[in-house]
């Protein structure tokens, strides 16, 4: 079960020292710690519940869970990164998802682009990543997580889970290996990032429809991810590049 005095524990094991707090039932726990962001909360916060009222994800989407079988939190983080970089945090997140829910005894998680953890063919949970930018300076992003734990929410068609994993594991396994990866003012951290995220993105490979930076729907195969984070597509006689949009899997 998590407690504040847990949480505490948690990240010194991932070897970081930050303000942590937990609620039982919260709105949204990217809201609250997108609030502590802007009252000045140092890098690494960490804000969790064991259940949220008004979660939301990517694309204005809600985010549903059952209390007490999720894990759900929020890291504050403040990145030394130009704006147009920062969709690597959420790939970033999203590999780090993948990685620790395979460490967790779910061998089969992988990404759909851009961040959606998937345990084989069902969606067992998802990344928001929130910035707020001064004058195309990055003042902090906001990285929220959610994955279902157990069993995922009745009635969700298509909703998967990370059966064998207690919160906690999940948690440290996920902390650790973002701090580990993240490296944001290292000349080699958006290689790094993309690098490490095509290993974990079951998306390359697959027939896709998606709508292109320009506003074009197509349809194509993916066949890699840019230094920015973008999706390329094979048209056809060339490569359109897919950012920040929704993309659905085709029939292989």
């Amino acid at each position: 079960m998590l407690t504040e005095g847990f949480l505490e524990e948690v990240l010194a094991r991932a070897g970081l020292s930050a303000p942590v707090r937990f609620e039982e039932v919260t709105r949204s726990t990217n809201e609250t710690a997108l609030a502590m962001a802007d009252e000045g909360a140092p890098e690494w916060t960490l804000v969790a519940a064991a259940h949220q009222t008004a979660g939301r994800g990517r694309l204005g989407r809600t985010w549903l869970d059952e209390p007490g079988r999720s894990l759900m939190f929020s890291l504050v983080l403040r990145p030394r990164l130009p704006a147009e970089r920062v969709g690597l945090l959420s790939l970033l997140a999203g590999t780090a998802a993948a990685n620790s829910a395979r460490e967790c005894g779910a061998t089969h998680a992988w990404c759909k682009w851009p961040n959606d953890l998937f345990v084989g063919e069902e969606k067992a949970g998802g990344v928001l990543a929130e910035a707020r930018l001064v004058r195309e300076r990055v003042e902090h992003v906001v990285v929220g997580v959610g994955i279902n734990l157990g069993e995922p929410p009745p009635g969700l068609e298509g909703a998967g889970a990370v059966v064998a994993a207690a919160p906690g594991e999940l948690l440290e396994a996920y902390l650790r290996f973002f701090r580990h990866k993240y490296q944001p003012e290292h000349p080699a951290f958006a290689a790094a990032v993309v690098a490490g995220y095509r290993e974990v993105c079951g998306t390359i490979g697959r027939s896709v429809r998606a709508v292109t930076v320009d506003g074009r729907s197509v349809e194509g195969t993916a066949v890699g991810v840019d230094a920015a984070g973008g999706l390329v597509l094979d048209i056809g006689a060339r490569t359109a590049t897919v950012a920040f949009s929704e993309i659905q899997h085709l029939e292989r």
